[in-house]
């Protein structure tokens, strides 16, 4: 409930071997409240830069794919060649690399994503910001699903089918309203919990 502080994974844990206790609670500022646990400082970086640019932000998701981090390495990025890509093709911004845990680079990612909460972090990766953890969840979802799409359409001798201009400004348009609504996200979230659930993770504890 502090505005000024936030939760994240402890440095060296797994996605499987995260739970609720494991969590480290730090401030803005890199002080850690939490007896134990440590944190990554590049990802300390990467999260605070968006909180303290972002008022709206509440969730910050932070992913290194194969399909993500291939395609954060293209120059062309996302093309709106799939209903995957027409879904985040609106709300997409590109990051250009910098050094990571730097004051700079943290400073610069706030200003980046201003422009939007799906994020493809150059030479990177994939983030997404969220006013919910499930609304994050969602974006990321359907960012790192349209570049799996777009790698592999790449790797194709033909070129993708073009869609319509016009289409794709009414696609963007309702994935827009589809973001505001305060259920964005919900029923992807509840799916996860119940895969983790049902592979006996406690993850509550």
């Amino acid at each position: 409930d502090d505005p000024k502080c936030f939760l994240i994974n402890n440095y060296g844990d797994l996605f499987h071997e995260i739970t609720a206790s494991s969590l480290v609670k730090m401030d803005l500022d890199g002080k850690v409240y939490s007896t134990n646990g440590s944190f990554n400082l590049a990802g300390f970086t990467i999260h605070s830069g968006i909180y303290k640019a972002r008022a709206d932000a509440n969730c910050v998701m932070h992913t290194h794919t194969r399909a993500g981090t291939g395609l954060s390495t293209l120059k062309k990025g996302l093309r709106p060649i799939s209903q995957d890509a027409l879904a985040v093709l609106d709300d997409v911004v590109y990051h250009e690399y910098g050094l990571p845990s730097t004051d700079e680079e943290c400073e610069a990612l706030g200003v980046t994503c201003q422009g939007g909460m799906s994020v493809v972090l150059r030479n990177h990766g994939l983030l997404s910001v969220g006013e919910t953890i499930p609304g994050a969840l969602r974006r990321l979802y359907m960012l790192e699903r349209a570049c799996e799409v777009e790698i592999i359409a790449r790797g194709l001798d033909e070129e993708p089918a073009p869609i319509d201009p016009e289409v794709v400004r009414m696609y963007g348009e309702r994935a827009k309203q589809q973001r505001a609504s305060p259920e964005f996200g919900v029923s992807d979230w509840k799916a996860a919990v119940r895969l983790v659930e049902g592979k006996g993770t406690d993850w509550r504890q």
